[in-house]
């Protein structure tokens, strides 16, 4: 009895909950026909409470429920490129059998112009092909047009329109104003001489070589050994602003030439009283160097005026001034004796110009590099000039010849904004650009010597003057911190370092005659002497 029971519960139980397979609710579309059961059969199981509406909601795919459109794939990618062309395509809500205005979304004016053509339906037919003028016959070499002959209707003349005509003169004179301040006459130049009188009791001037100093300023031997400098023993002290670069007096050195960002040139006695001879005054912005021709009777400045003035070291008088409307980094005399009229700036405008001082002409212009030219330094017996760029790469000159016959760059190469040839004529200096002192072979390979690199100095950023001790056996640089730095020529270490200046130490350099003199200058304004 019992077990009869328990099998017609089983039955109804089972009967009450596999009532067939059941159709997804979110089906639309049946294949056979179900019965009523099935069709609307509960979903089994309770309710998940913690489905947002949206994920209960009945979906067939992420976002929700895509209704199968009846549009073929071709019609569909038509009206979206017709879209993204012409900015309009058939509404897909109306039905298109009709097409009117309202049929269109997007663009409906466009859509109205167009006639409502498709990217696929090419649109109205263009025009005739513009005509060519005939080109006569291939084998009249002469007269032979070929392709390259002329439209009927070509203009060869482009004339402005008076409107357009207006607008360019508008721009033409503002453009002519604009220059005008910036190119204002060169600075007066002027000079004032420090010192009570400039010719001694026999009517010598100053750049008379001393004779009493204890050493012989005129010979060309140099000392036998140095040694390094440990004291400061004289301050220059004369420029309002930092000092950009000096020189000292060739062959005897007895005397100090500085130019500033004060706009000023000043000569300085390196012996006896050490006072200051002479200021030149004639640039209007800041002098960014100088170079002495091979008398020392003679100078050349260049300036962020664009402008380049030969100066007569005695007098002060200004001899001639050049300017090509481009910034000169770096300029140099030829060091030939027989070449002392001709002298090379190196330029903003990535050009190397070649002057003549006699005529004032521009001779020869070199013009290769990549970069604003940053120095000259002259090689091999005067034949031939190094240069270096901001192109982070170093070249050689024949000089006179504007093509380079030696291009250095290495991808590991920095710029190298300062360059020292040795007094031995056999090593290039160069204050490389990530804190180290590279060193080239000067004479004929120029080959980067490995074993030589002088490091353990901050000048990152700056053109900091490397010099070289008289016998060789010291390189000195300052460097960033306005400190001055001496490595060892030999073994390359950095022996000794001097705080010279409270701003960046721009130069150092090695007095040529003296075993232990060095002079450097700052973005302070100052000038030391050290021993």
């Amino acid at each position: 009895m019992y077990s009869g029971l328990l099998s017609e519960f089983h039955a109804e139980y089972q009967e009450d909950v596999l009532t067939g397979t059941h159709l997804d609710p979110s089906l639309k579309e049946v294949n056979y026909n179900p019965t009523y059961e099935t069709m609307f059969a509960p979903e089994f199981g309770p309710v998940n409470p913690f489905k947002t509406q949206q994920m209960a909601a009945p979906r067939n795919m992420l976002s929700g429920y895509a209704e199968p459109a009846h549009v073929n794939d071709f019609m569909f990618e038509q009206q979206r490129r017709t879209f993204s062309t012409f900015g309009y395509a058939l509404d897909p809500s109306v039905d298109n059998s009709q097409a009117s205005s309202s049929s269109y979304i997007g663009a409906v004016e466009e859509a109205e112009k167009n006639k409502g053509i498709t990217v696929f339906e090419s649109g109205a037919k263009k025009g005739e092909k513009r005509r060519k003028v005939k080109g006569g016959d291939a084998s009249e070499i002469d007269g032979f047009l070929g392709p390259w002959a002329k439209y009927m209707d070509e203009k060869d003349v482009a004339k402005p329109s008076e409107e357009e005509q207006k607008e360019l003169d508008e721009i033409t004179a503002k453009r002519q104003k604009k220059g005008k301040n910036e190119e204002e006459a060169p600075a007066e130049e002027k000079t004032i001489l420090h010192v009570k009188d400039a010719y001694d009791y026999q009517g010598r001037s100053y750049l008379h070589i001393p004779q009493d100093v204890g050493l012989n300023l005129r010979s060309a031997d140099i000392p036998d050994k140095c040694y390094l400098p440990k004291k400061q023993i004289h301050v220059w002290t004369g420029h309002t602003k930092g000092v950009s670069a000096i020189r000292l007096f060739p062959v005897s050195g007895h005397l100090l030439l500085s130019c500033s960002m004060d706009c000023k040139i000043k000569l300085w006695e390196v012996y006896g009283e050490r006072r200051c001879i002479r200021t030149f005054i004639g640039h209007s912005k800041a002098v960014r160097d100088i170079c002495y021709n091979n008398t020392g009777t003679q100078f050349l400045s260049a300036a962020y005026d664009r402008f380049l003035k030969l100066w007569d070291t005695e007098t002060g008088k200004c001899i001639s001034k050049f300017s090509n409307r481009k910034v000169p980094y770096c300029v140099k005399f030829n060091p030939d004796e027989d070449k002392q009229s001709l002298f090379v700036a190196g330029m903003s405008d990535k050009k190397i110009v070649q002057w003549d001082i006699r005529s004032g002409e521009v001779v020869q212009e070199y013009d290769r590099h990549l970069g604003a030219v940053n120095t000259i330094t002259f090689v091999d017996e005067n034949r031939r000039f190094v240069s270096t760029s901001d192109d982070k790469s170093l070249r050689v000159w024949e000089w006179d010849i504007p093509v380079d016959f030696k291009y250095i760059a290495e991808p590991s190469m920095h710029s190298m904004p300062a360059v020292t040839l040795s007094p031995n004529g056999k090593w290039l200096a160069c204050q490389s650009m990530d804190n180290q002192i590279l060193i080239f072979g000067a004479q004929n390979r120029f080959r980067l010597n490995k074993k030589k690199i002088f490091k353990g100095h901050m000048v990152a950023g700056y053109a900091c003057q490397v010099d070289f001790s008289p016998d060789m056996s010291y390189v000195v640089s300052g460097d960033a911190d306005g400190k001055l730095n001496i490595w060892d020529w030999k073994t390359t270490k950095l022996y000794h370092r001097i705080k010279a200046h409270d701003k960046v130490c721009i130069s150092a350099l090695w007095h040529p005659h003296e075993t232990s003199k060095v002079v450097t200058c700052g973005w302070d304004g100052q000038i030391k002497l050290w021993d």
